[in-house]
């Protein structure tokens, strides 16, 4: 097996723009949906709404997809196939200049926050086969099926755009159980998916990665990856107190320091910490795992330090919570992280 490309961020709470909620306020209104009830809890304001440059927490995003699954739980591949190449901005312009598709995968990875996912994609090559997997990581249970549905529909409504024409999918595969109604699955994928999985997965002939896309550009495609470098940095720059607590974290030898640990470093008490950091879209937790897992992969990627040695290194007190905390981060345990790094 070969992982063709690591995604940017494992992690779903990253800033994102305005143009999937205001997808999500389309669909609803469509099935007759009260957009003052699917915004209910956002803080979404209506200037935000109609700024097509504004800039929300995923947080917010979330509020809207909680408060429309709620009312249509079946409905995530429906909405799927509502996100096209050009519902991402210049990262959807940077897919279709691509050269091939294995190159559109590559950028989609490098720069996955920019796009609008809540689940963690990664693209695996496995003899004749690409695999396509999702990982909900920590996202809440209630949101979960909608979510890995909505997401790996636009994912392969996006790919059948690019390739201008039927992915060739082998299989489908849902962690979740069956909806009642499984036909508009059966029109996205072109097969009928497996449900109560062991994960979410779409399983695709590995040809597709050679096509040639037929809007291919270098010149483009060079623009868009300036762009989206460009975007990226901003966006990955932790706003205020966050990016001191992520640049302490980064620091730190074990990770021993405990919040009013890192409070205090900040001339904060942990309350104050606490409200910043939730102003910021994030919080304590949620910044140290983010800086623990990147560095974690790191390590189980250079080899060497063993599966002990490396929980160690990252301030857990046995191996069998770091295992576990890095299946919620990965989806996988360390020692098959660390076998299938370049193999």
């Amino acid at each position: 097996m070969r992982t063709l490309a690591e995604p940017a961020t494992r992690h779903w709470d990253f800033p994102r723009g305005i143009a999937s909620v205001a997808l999500l306020l389309r669909f609803g209104a469509e099935q007759g949906l009260s957009r003052d009830v699917l915004l209910e809890g956002s803080d979404l304001t209506e200037d935000q709404l109609a700024d097509p440059v504004a800039e929300i927490n995923a947080r917010q995003e979330l509020a809207v997809v909680r408060n429309l699954s709620a009312l249509l739980p079946d409905a995530g591949v429906d909405v799927g196939r509502h996100y096209h190449a050009t519902t991402f901005g210049v990262l959807g312009h940077a897919f279709l200049s691509a050269a091939t598709m294995q190159d559109a995968i590559d950028v989609a990875l490098r720069y996955v926050d920019l796009s609008f996912t809540f689940t963690a994609p990664t693209a695996v090559l496995n003899g004749d086969l690409l695999v396509l997997s999702l990982d909900p990581g920590a996202l809440p249970a209630d949101v979960v099926p909608f979510l890995v549905e909505r997401d790996l529909a636009a994912i392969h409504t996006v790919i059948g755009e690019l390739v201008g024409g039927d992915v060739p999918v082998v299989a489908v595969d849902f962690a979740h159980a069956a909806p009642a109604d499984v036909r508009a699955h059966e029109e996205v994928f072109g097969v009928a998916p497996r449900f109560a999985a062991s994960r979410t997965r779409s399983v695709v002939d590995a040809s597709l990665l050679a096509r040639a896309l037929p809007l291919a550009s270098p010149e483009a495609t060079a623009l868009c990856e300036l762009q989206c470098q460009d975007i990226a940095a901003r966006r990955r720059r932790k706003p205020g107190v966050a990016d001191e607590v992520r640049r302490l974290l980064e620091r730190s030898a074990r990770f021993e320091e405990t919040m009013p640990v890192v409070a205090r470093a900040l001339g904060l008490s942990s309350r104050t910490l606490r409200r910043r950091l939730s102003e910021a879209g994030t919080s304590y937790q949620a910044l140290l795992d983010e800086v623990r897992s990147e560095r974690a992969a790191v390590l189980l990627a250079r080899g060497g330090p063993s599966v002990d040695q490396v929980a160690a290194e990252l301030g857990f007190a046995e191996a069998a919570s770091f295992i576990h905390a890095f299946r919620r981060w990965y989806g996988t345990t360390p020692a098959n992280f660390a076998r299938t790094r370049g193999v």
